[in-house]
């Protein structure tokens, strides 16, 4: 069970891969900044770069490249709020919707393609088995 869980987490990220370079390409953008614009359209509750750090498991070094050149682009506002150096609140901006509207064309091609064929109720069954299978690690990872 274990091979099989990690080799079709690596085919899952493959196809995720092969989906959202082409959209990073056209739009001249690195992977990392068109993954920071989805993190945020897609989050809009969680727009500070201490939140993409935290849920998305990125570098720090990567999301603030990432945030720097976004930002000379004109695709998203970078702010720390008053008395906090800590937080760096992040906006997007009307420059991001192109790279945005074709990044989420493709997340919603990638997802429609892993449900082609299955049912909602074996879609509810994954979700749970996800769902414990992720709790058993959060828990792991705690020890």
């Amino acid at each position: 069970m274990a091979r099989e869980f990690l080799d079709n987490i690596l085919l899952f990220k493959g196809l995720y891969d092969r989906t959202l370079d082409p959209v990073a390409q056209r739009c001249g953008l690195t992977r990392m900044e068109l993954d920071l614009l989805l993190f945020l359209h897609n989050n809009p509750d969680h727009a500070t770069a201490a939140e993409a750090v935290r849920l998305r498991r990125w570098t720090k070094s990567h999301v603030s490249a990432a945030v720097h050149a976004l930002e000379g682009r004109g695709f998203l506002s970078a702010i720390h709020p008053p008395g906090n150096r800590k937080v760096l609140s992040l906006t997007l901006l009307p420059a991001a919707e192109n790279a945005i509207r074709q990044g989420t064309d493709a997340q919603n091609w990638f997802v429609e393609t892993l449900n082609r064929g299955v049912t909602p109720k074996e879609l509810a069954l994954v979700e749970q088995i996800i769902q414990k299978i992720a709790r058993n690690i959060r828990d792991a990872m705690k020890k």
